[in-house]
């Protein structure tokens, strides 16, 4: 049987809806009406959680750090702030949370966030049913085991890691709960149109070789949503994407955010593809049974034949369509020397029922 989480009032794992996350993170650009505004949009847009970013600079990224490096590197070069402002302007109130999570239970939308910090998963605590932890927390253990140990279900991103790395971290995470979705996921946050090349979207069939217990996802930062349909295709069952209300917004994670138009687009096509996918039985299905009728053959009398006929091989012809009682083409060979126990007309179907 294959392993469903419980995520608030839905259940996610295979066979189960797709699972979309509205990445809301810094978008919010600080203001608390334009995060309410971004919950509303991502509800209507089809998304099933809203999911925010809780630290405190001093607790996530270092100040002298940073300024030692001499530049500011990958995405973060773009930003006319420092990397420490960035993030002092991005850190949430903790006053926002239990408003953001009852703004999300109004239009019926569930609400997480990723905590980077003890003090911060203590006081998000009270108002999630799960956790995502982001790529860079994954080398450390401390935080993996102290959020999992909280009893609610992780949702663990894996970019910039080498597989070393998921397998310690699952390992720590697997020793105290086994409600784990892993999610595939590049760590690029610039707008580079070659980013494309670089998800290593087959890594999900490594994991799902790997930990069998886990959930499949993707964490994505690509541009539209080519990546969800493939990691779909390959098994993910949630899906994360940061989401704006406009790419053209100043800010270190609009421009490649999906939009209210991009994630409807993402999420109806994503599920084409997922109920396109099925359960893996051939099967005649339910809405071909018509056209088994109409379009297979069974065999036809090629002339009138009396009771008592010897069938050969040129008496039967193969033709559409079949009725529910035909003999199929191969089907033939059983009949070939047998004697009819009644007549049949020339065009008409043979069945058992013309034999003895």
């Amino acid at each position: 049987m294959s392993k469903k989480i419980k995520f608030g009032n839905r259940v996610i794992g295979k066979g189960e809806p797709l699972y979309f996350i509205a990445d809301i993170g810094a978008n919010h650009d600080g203001s608390l009406e334009k995060a309410y505004q971004l919950i509303e949009l991502a509800k209507e847009a089809g998304a099933d959680a809203a999911k925010f970013q809780n630290f405190q600079a001093s607790k996530i990224v270092s100040k002298v750090g940073f300024e030692n490096l001499g530049s500011q590197l990958s995405h973060q070069a773009s930003w006319k702030k420092s990397v420490y402002e960035v993030y002092e302007d991005a850190s949430l109130s903790w006053d926002w949370t239990p408003l953001l999570k009852a703004k999300c239970k109004e239009v019926g939308i569930d609400f997480f966030t990723s905590a980077y910090d003890f003090e911060s998963i203590e006081e998000v605590d009270p108002y999630v049913d799960l956790y995502k932890i982001g790529s860079g927390d994954i080398t450390w253990i401390e935080i993996l085991e102290y959020t999992a140990k909280k009893g609610k279900p992780i949702l663990i991103a894996t970019g910039a890691s080498e597989m070393t790395d998921v397998v310690r971290a699952m390992n720590a995470i697997e020793a105290i709960t086994d409600d784990v979705v892993l999610m595939q996921c590049n760590t690029n946050y610039t707008v580079d149109k070659d980013k494309f090349k670089y998800v290593n979207l087959n890594v999900l069939k490594k994991f799902a070789q790997r930990f069998p217990n886990a959930i499949l996802g993707l964490s994505d930062h690509t541009f539209g949503h080519a990546t969800v349909l493939g990691a779909v295709a390959l098994g993910a069952t949630v899906i994360e994407k940061h989401f704006t209300d406009s790419n053209e917004n100043e800010g270190p994670d609009h421009k490649f955010a999906m939009n209210p138009q991009t994630w409807r687009e993402m999420v109806d096509n994503a599920n084409e593809v997922y109920y396109a996918l099925g359960d893996g039985i051939k099967k005649i299905e339910e809405n071909e049974k018509k056209s088994f009728v109409v379009q297979r053959r069974c065999l036809r009398a090629t002339a009138n034949f009396d009771a008592d006929h010897i069938i050969t091989e040129h008496d039967l012809e193969p033709l559409r369509p079949i009725p529910e009682d035909g003999l199929a083409p191969y089907q033939l060979k059983d009949i070939l020397g047998k004697k009819l126990t009644s007549s049949i007309k020339r065009g008409e179907h043979i069945t058992k029922n013309h034999f003895e």
